[in-house]
């Protein structure tokens, strides 16, 4: 019995070495260094991976107050010309709602067509229900605003906060600093809290996905915060702080104006302010995201992080996340540069700068399409009515015609 005991604890063990160590070395630190390496700096100065659970109760904090932020500066809305559009309702039809709710909020031509004999309606009444259904559950104006001013309100807060923190540290002003004597390196208490806030507020933005307001980009803003969440997440882990910070503050300096914009957008009056901030965001943008961005961060992380320790595994999990977050700024870049033309003509709409909804566009194409199949149909029946309206005229004068010559017969 002992034997086979000790026959199963060695293939037990012999199997867990061929298992990958998740908290091996090899994954977190530079080659040549050690854990052991790290225990020379003080416990509140070393990160620590169960640190990162902090930032859970900081994600549900982030979610109280921004319900409590969006709920009771919702009496500023009116003072700032932010007011709801009127909104035409639908007329009650529970087989419309029962359909709208339960399988597609876009039935096909087959759906509209059982519809049809379902409710005896006609088609166009069927498709002018569904859309002005559609339009009653996209969010209003003040709602958007309230998102946008909690983002403006955290955004402006981490990027002062974290500006006061890093205004007085050497690798502010120095890039090689970051990398000087890694990963050994004294964490402090303020660059921890940097962190820890700036990881909660992801997390509470991930946590509310799914009742936000879903835009156009809506899949490339889940990427983005995933990624995020994961960068900081393992560059804590790793030591890689003194980079991470920059790479926080460098962000928010644009997502300020970018909310900033959405919040003038969003009111009426607001077009010249709102006008001036779309070319400051645009310019700040392309400065921080497409200049500073890959030639001074990623350059850093790329060739200046070699000069002090070999590459390892955790280097390059990092500059893959910092490449994934520069592709979604090439993305959004393009976004912006198909606004500039319209921008210059002074053609640009409203809801094309602040982000709305992604089926907006296509409610717009059925719109027209349902106005051109309209206007074509009154031509044709007009051009059918054209010639008989013709013919009735022709007819009236010749019976008139008649008329009078049998008149003046019987006169003479």
């Amino acid at each position: 019995m002992e034997v086979s005991l000790t026959a199963i604890k060695s293939l037990v063990a012999s199997k867990m070495d061929l298992l990958p160590n998740v908290w091996g070395e090899r994954y977190w630190l530079p080659p040549n260094m050690t854990w052991d390496d790290m225990e020379r700096l003080a416990p509140s100065e070393r990160p620590l991976p169960r640190d990162l659970f902090v930032a859970l109760p900081l994600a549900l904090g982030f979610v109280v107050l921004r319900y409590m932020f969006e709920r009771y500066c919702g009496n500023l809305f009116p003072r700032l010309g932010v007011r709801n559009r009127l909104r035409v309702s639908v007329s009650p039809s529970p087989n419309l709602e029962s359909f709208y709710t339960q399988q597609s909020t876009r039935p096909t031509q087959s759906d509209i067509i059982h519809l049809m004999s379902l409710c005896g309606k006609s088609q166009r009444q069927i498709e002018t229900w569904f859309r002005l259904r559609r339009h009653q559950d996209k969010p209003c104006q003040t709602k958007k605003f309230g998102e946008a001013a909690w983002r403006f309100f955290v955004y402006l807060t981490a990027f002062v906060g974290g500006l006061a923190c890093l205004i007085d540290t050497p690798w502010f002003w120095d890039l090689r600093e970051c990398w000087r004597q890694y990963p050994v390196q004294p964490m402090q208490s303020r660059h921890f809290w940097y962190y820890m806030l700036e990881l909660g507020f992801y997390g509470s933005l991930l946590l509310r996905i799914s009742v936000d307001i879903k835009r156009k980009d809506f899949k490339e803003q889940v990427i983005h915060h995933l990624a995020t969440v994961f960068l900081l997440s393992f560059s804590y882990c790793a030591n890689y702080i003194r980079i991470g910070t920059l790479v926080m503050l460098l962000h928010d300096s644009a997502d300020i104006l970018l909310e900033s914009a959405k919040m003038f957008n969003y009111g009426s009056g607001w077009k010249k302010a709102c006008d001036i901030l779309f070319v400051v965001f645009a310019s700040v943008f392309f400065l921080t995201r497409l200049v500073i961005f890959p030639s001074k961060i990623m350059h850093t992380t790329l060739v200046l992080s070699m000069e002090n320790c070999q590459p390892f595994a955790g280097y390059y999990f990092f500059n893959i996340l910092l490449m994934v977050l520069q592709g979604l700024h090439v993305f959004w870049a393009s976004l912006i540069l198909r606004m500039v033309p319209k921008f210059l003509t002074g053609k640009m709409e409203k809801d094309e700068r602040s982000d709305e909804d992604s089926d907006l566009e296509e409610d717009k194409r059925e719109e027209a399409e349902e106005d051109y199949c309209l206007t074509e149909r009154k031509g044709t029946q007009s051009y059918k009515l054209a010639p008989l309206s013709k013919n009735c005229v022709l007819n009236n004068l010749t019976n008139h015609r008649a008329s009078i010559s049998g008149r003046l017969c019987k006169a003479q």
